[in-house]
């Protein structure tokens, strides 16, 4: 199965398989440490992968964090996630992040989290307004996604339909009350700096 989901898409993040200084592996465990703070209640990880993160949030914040539901469209994903990052606080569940129905089939949450998704679907409109509608009033978004040349434009990432612009990126969450963008460079997050180039962007919105 491991193989399998490395063969899937060469941006799965599987920790026990790599060195535990992989320039990777340290910004994506950076992205849901990042996030920790704002999350409670019932908890949304959508495209969880093989679920370390949903399982390192759930002890993280055990005290704060009601249910964690975290989702992936592959379901060989999801029986490595179960079998490999089990907590009693979450749930792994097989589904696709631009499907309309979600939000019907999965309910709204207080807190969720999407990092290194968006860039993947083809559908961006159908992406964001799933997670607008399973977001509960005043409840919290954290989200990141690779910044590059823009929509419409190539990328050299074989997996990713295209790289937003820092513009097109703050430009997503024009409909939330409250927003704040912060830059990711290695495993810090700052506010920008003239002079120093970013290539992640990471959104804290309230609805």
């Amino acid at each position: 199965m491991v193989k399998r989901l490395l063969e899937w898409t060469g941006e799965r993040i599987i920790p026990k398989l790599m060195k535990p200084a992989n320039g990777m592996l340290l910004e994506h465990l950076a992205r849901y440490y990042f996030a920790t703070p704002y999350v409670n209640g019932r908890v949304l990880d959508i495209a969880c992968g093989t679920g370390y993160g949903s399982h390192m949030v759930a002890k993280e914040r055990k005290r704060e964090v009601t249910e964690i539901v975290a989702v992936d469209i592959d379901e060989e994903t999801i029986q490595y996630a179960n079998r490999e990052y089990n907590h009693q606080k979450v749930t792994y569940v097989q589904g696709d992040a631009v499907d309309a129905r979600l939000p019907d089939k999965l309910g709204t949450f207080d807190t969720i989290l999407s990092f290194e998704t968006i860039e993947h679907v083809a559908d961006e409109q159908t992406f964001m307004n799933n997670v607008y509608r399973m977001l509960r009033p005043g409840g919290a978004l954290v989200l990141s996604s690779p910044f590059g040349r823009g929509r419409g434009m190539p990328t050299s990432e074989p997996y990713h339909y295209y790289q937003m612009t820092p513009e097109e990126f703050e430009g997503l969450f024009d409909r939330f009350a409250d927003v704040d963008i912060y830059y990711q460079r290695g495993v810090t997050f700052e506010k920008p700096r003239e002079g120093v180039r970013y290539f992640i962007g990471v959104a804290v919105c309230k609805k």
